[in-house]
């Protein structure tokens, strides 16, 4: 177990670092910040060269891979770290130096167990990225195909290790402090991070993850999934299909290339509704280095190490506010928070639905170049402060997924409407799910899996109240902790004494 020491150890480095990049600014002067922490922000800057101008992304990067997978998980919480502090955040796009190719070969050696030779017939030497956890090569496999092989950077589970321990350490400290802070729950951002982080470093979850995406995407041929190689993937090494097309990110590219830019953007908004409302699994890493064009305006993507997963009745909240927020039906939307626990139940259904609209209004009808869902999300956010509202920790992935989405959408197309995009999508799917015809079968199911349940609820009835001449069922008998006393005459006087004590109940009792 690590030593209090350590973590104030490592966290006073990290605090420096953030102080000389100006990131601790903005929490050092929030109203809500406890006061015991916020002495401990200017103890972490003392003496320190505060930039004018806070850079985020820069410092996390300085702290190091762990730091890195931090920020783009704080990058979906404006409401912690303040809209500045997120959108800066985002740019975290995981580029660091590569590791020398003979240690990448020696992790995938001893991942195989067997020489490279046999797997591959050639690896090129010079990733074609590397990343905080890992770096891609690109290979031909010995039957011939062209592959993209993903293996993890060495020693990098250790020091993930090391950091998380001290984030939760650190979250297990502020945490009580109360007020605003308890409100936003830093022990469940970690721990969120945390499983995140867990199925990261598992790269046959990642495969696992590419396979069920591309079996969901069926419905959208556009949107291509690249094959797994299950023969030559471990859970420290991933080969999957190369890809062959533009990056997003490369608009003059695209082009020159004739692609249509309008189209690939709706391509990408369709995929990821379809994915977050309609399949309620859905790629959480859609940043432009992630996503390519493919000929015929087709849209694929790779790095599945980080996905969300929404069950049926969230995905239904979530569409109805959607819809909510795309028609104006603001009283609709309140109540969906209301029936979903968001807002506690002493707040009122009005108030809710005049804030909400404060927020929706605004923006109805803008082009994405004069508004943003990260500016809603920010007004949003404002509003959870006002209505108490506890982070859901199952709707963090999916926000900064949509902000994400946002942005390639409209590097693509500065004049797409999002809301307009999205709403045949949202309105089909709440009519395939809340039409009378879903309501039908939903009973149906319901009823047959409840005569599925009557057997054994019959068996059970039976053995709590069995036929009559049958022996009662013995009463339930309260459980009473043993103590070990100690040696053999210690057991013998414990016993005597009980003896005695019961007597004289008995005694008492009338019972002789």
């Amino acid at each position: 177990m690590t030593s209090p020491i350590v973590h104030a150890w490592r966290l006073l480095k990290w605090g420096r670092t953030l102080a000389r990049h100006g990131a601790l600014r903005g929490i050092e002067r929030d109203p809500h910040t406890p006061a015991r922490l916020r002495r401990l922000l200017r103890l972490a800057r003392l003496g320190a060269r505060v930039p004018d101008q806070p850079q985020y992304a820069a410092a996390f990067t300085a702290i190091g891979p762990a730091a890195i997978k931090l920020g783009q998980t704080l990058a979906t919480r404006p409401d912690l770290v303040g809209e500045e502090a997120a959108t800066d955040l985002l740019r975290l796009q995981d580029a660091v130096p590569p590791v020398p190719f003979d240690a990448v070969a020696q992790v995938m050696r001893q991942s195989f167990g067997r020489p490279l030779d046999t797997l591959f017939a050639s690896i090129e030497e010079t990733p074609v990225g590397a990343a905080s956890i890992a770096q891609v090569h690109r290979a031909v496999t010995t039957d011939g195909r062209q592959v993209a092989v993903k293996v993890m950077r060495p020693g990098v589970e250790e020091d993930f290790a090391r950091a998380i321990d001290t984030y939760e350490w650190a979250a297990a400290q502020v945490e009580p402090m109360g007020g605003e802070i308890a409100r936003l729950q830093p022990r469940l951002v970690i721990e969120t991070f945390k499983r995140w982080t867990a199925r990261e470093l598992n790269f046959t979850r990642e495969a696992a993850s590419a396979s069920e995406l591309a079996e969901t995407m069926t419905a959208e041929p556009s949107f291509f999934v690249p094959a797994v190689d299950w023969s030559r993937t471990s859970g420290r090494v991933l080969t999957i299909e190369w890809i062959d097309g533009i990056k997003l990110s490369n608009r003059a590219a695209l082009i020159a290339a004739g692609y249509d830019l309008p189209e690939l953007a709706r391509v990408l908004v369709h995929a990821f509704l379809r994915q977050a409302i309609a399949d309620g699994f859905f790629h959480a890493d859609m940043h432009q280095g992630n996503l390519f064009a493919l000929p015929g305006n087709r849209v694929a993507a790779i790095d599945f190490g980080i996905m969300g997963r929404i069950d049926r009745r969230a995905r239904l909240w979530l569409a109805e506010i959607l819809y909510g927020l795309i028609t104006g039906n603001y009283r609709r939307v309140a109540e969906i928070h209301f029936e979903a626990q968001y807002v506690p139940a002493h707040h009122s259904v009005e108030e809710f639905a005049t804030a909400l609209r404060a927020v929706g209004e605004p923006m109805r009808g803008m082009k994405v170049k004069d508004m943003s869902i990260g500016m809603m999300l920010d007004g949003l956010f404002a509003i959870t402060r006002d209505f108490d509202m506890v982070t859901q920790p199952h709707l963090l992935l999916l926000q900064k997924t949509m902000v994400m989405v946002e942005g390639v959408a409209t590097a693509l197309d500065p004049e797409i409407n999002l809301w307009i995009t999205a709403a045949p999508l949202v309105e089909d799917w709440i009519r395939t799910e809340l039409g009378p015809e879903a309501a039908i079968a939903d009973r149906i199911v319901e009823d047959v899996r409840t005569l599925a349940r009557l057997p054994e609820l019959v068996r059970r009835i039976e053995a709590r109240f069995p036929a009559p001449g049958g022996a009662p069922p013995a009463p339930p008998l309260r459980e009473i902790q043993l103590i070990r006393v100690g040696g053999g005459w210690r057991y013998a006087l414990v016993a005597v004494g009980s003896a005695i004590a019961g007597a004289a109940a008995m005694w008492a009792a009338g019972g002789w």
